[in-house]
């Protein structure tokens, strides 16, 4: 589902999280009446609980994509920051 075919009447939100019980974070986009989205980010492993609003589908996008992409996946490897 593309954030473009959300609406008010059938499609008013979706959600974002990993395939997993009890996920630990997620992300939502609803649309708001009139014009624009309520974005919610929730990550309980950092304590991060963040609710915005926007207008713009390719900012909503580009934010959450970075976002996402800083969460820990079930089976991804862990992440090692090594100095050169």
């Amino acid at each position: 589902m593309m954030i473009s075919d959300l609406n008010d009447s059938d499609n008013t939100f979706v959600v974002v999280q990993p395939d997993e019980d009890g996920p630990v974070w997620f992300a939502s986009v609803a649309v708001l009446d009139g014009n624009g989205y309520e974005i919610v980010r929730r990550d309980t492993t950092r304590n991060e609980h963040e609710v915005t609003t926007a207008t713009s589908i390719n900012d909503i996008a580009r934010d959450l994509t970075i976002w996402m992409a800083a969460r820990d996946f079930p089976g991804q490897p862990n992440r090692q920051v090594s100095a050169f």
